[in-house]
């Protein structure tokens, strides 16, 4: 009687990591972005309903993908287990494990954005390689198991044979990452560009109102906040990208990167911010963005009087559809080559982005884009709209306190409060603070150089011994006053009054 069981289920679980360790580092050798696990990942998230990713990232925020990387991980080393298992008893039943996971991988590879045949060569050098491990792995099991007498010898064998294949998973993986070495081209072509015209101002000084702790009104580039559906970011060569614009127009136009920045640049102070931002979140930052203004881009192709969006794709075939009235204002809507004046990092959609002021990102802000397709909503679909949120996105109007945070406790008396408010292509014009439900009061705002980006405000308040209760509400320089209705983020942005408790003592 076969009593290995845990060394069957061990076998299973090396011969999933080789196999993985095969398939990435073909993927990586090949240049080709989405490994198997990645596109799977991504088909993931792709199929996962609006509601449903709106609730985990809640929970977890930036920690999704990882988790969602370490979660397809863990369900692969069950299913090497399983097929490990049942190679005790049959030959047939761990292939079958073996093609149902190839075909899911394949299938996931294949609906990539312009996926050919070739990108599924990592997944059936992955299939392959489970076939072979196992079957080797298998042997000295199956002799243990007809000569009862050999157990130690071949215990060692199977030992030895394992720690061989482990070490080669490691080895295979490390050179994978050795040759796939193109995002590290990338960064490096990205280090060395020089963007002519391209200024790097620091903030203006009477943007800060000069209360500590409020979060600075320029953000730098490593904490500007990320979100994105990629789990392995397009990392694209500037002599590689071009931009195609066609769809509704007179003439179709397609740009090179240096067709593009060799236009006028136009450069401005923007507030980002993102549709997931609840209230009194972080999910928004204020840059300076340099690029080419894309209503001069439109007017030179002509657009179809019926067309009213643009359809926006990336790199690695997310897509959203744009009001097309967004494009074509006075607003310094951009296709954007730098951020506080060096190049795009990587992670923010380097080498070109779209910047459009006043929307949210989820219908505007794309990330590695390379096409625009001028077209009508009613004729497209788009990857957030198509998980229940609002079709067009206008940023709504936002406040929130950063000083004192929620549960501080302070000291009796004056108190300074401050923290920032914002409300994208209209401007704030006043902000106020009540607290324990009294009378508003107002607060002094610092400057701005334009309606676009958020505004610092501070005032001192009297604070008796006891639990407080703090909130703020702007209004906009159209007098519209900030709602204190609250609602979530779905379909169409978060509403309210940031409101928060602290303990005067």
């Amino acid at each position: 009687m076969d009593d290995n069981r845990g060394r069957w289920a061990a076998a299973g679980v090396v011969t999933m990591f080789v196999g993985l360790a095969t398939s990435y580092a073909t993927a990586m050798a090949l240049t080709i972005r989405e490994s198997p696990v990645v596109a799977v990942a991504e088909l993931i998230i792709r199929l996962t309903p609006g509601a449903i990713a709106e609730w985990l990232i809640s929970i977890v925020g930036q920690l999704d993908k990882p988790l969602l990387i370490l979660g397809i991980v863990a369900c692969l080393v069950a299913m090497g287990a399983l097929a490990g298992s049942l190679a005790r008893h049959s030959v047939l039943k761990p292939v079958l494990v073996w093609v149902v996971l190839a075909l899911v991988g394949g299938a996931a590879v294949m609906v990539q954005p312009g996926a050919s045949v070739v990108d599924v060569l990592p997944v059936l050098v992955g299939f392959v390689t489970w076939l072979v491990v196992l079957s080797a792995l298998s042997k000295p099991l199956v002799t243990e198991r007809a000569h009862p007498e050999l157990e130690s010898r071949e215990r060692r064998v199977f030992l030895m044979v394992a720690g061989v294949f482990g070490l080669a998973a490691v080895g295979i993986a490390g050179a994978g990452r050795v040759v796939g070495r193109g995002r590290r081209h990338v960064a490096e072509s990205r280090r060395l560009l020089r963007l002519e015209g391209v200024t790097r101002p620091l903030a203006p000084a009477d943007t800060s109102i000069g209360l500590p702790g409020i979060a600075p009104w320029q953000t730098p580039n490593d904490d500007f906040y990320l979100i994105h559906t990629a789990i392995s970011v397009p990392t694209i060569e500037p002599k590689d990208w071009t931009l195609r614009i066609h769809g509704l127009v007179d003439r179709e136009l397609v740009l090179t990167y240096n067709d593009l920045v060799a236009r006028q640049l136009t450069e401005s102070w923007m507030t980002l911010n993102c549709v997931s931002n609840e209230v009194g979140g972080d999910l928004v930052g204020n840059a300076w963005w340099s690029g080419i203004r894309i209503a001069d881009l439109l007017e030179e192709v002509g657009l179809d009087p019926s067309a009213d969006c643009i359809l926006q794709t990336s790199e690695d075939g997310w897509n959203c559809a744009t009001p097309l009235s967004a494009l074509t204002d006075d607003r310094d809507a951009m296709l954007a080559v730098a951020m506080n004046g060096k190049p795009l990092p990587i992670e923010h959609g380097f080498p070109v982005r779209t910047i459009v002021p006043g929307l949210y990102g989820y219908v505007s802000a794309t990330k590695w884009v390379v096409d625009y397709e001028v077209t009508r909503f009613a004729d497209v679909s788009a990857f957030w709209t198509d998980r229940g949120w609002s079709e067009e996105g206008p940023v709504k109007m936002a406040s929130r306190i950063d000083v004192p945070r929620s549960g501080d406790d302070v000291a009796v008396g004056d108190v300074n409060v401050g923290g920032l408010a914002w409300a994208q292509h209209t401007g704030i014009d006043t902000v106020e603070l009540s607290v324990d439900g009294g009378e508003w009061q107002p607060a002094q705002l610092a400057q701005t150089p334009s309606e676009d980006t958020w505004v610092q405000w501070a005032l001192t308040v009297s604070l008796d011994e006891g639990e407080h209760e703090l909130r703020v509400r702007a209004t906009d320089n159209d007098g519209l006053e900030q709602t204190g209705v609250r609602r979530d983020v779905l379909p169409d942005g978060a509403t309210g009054w940031h409101t928060i408790q602290v303990r005067a003592t």
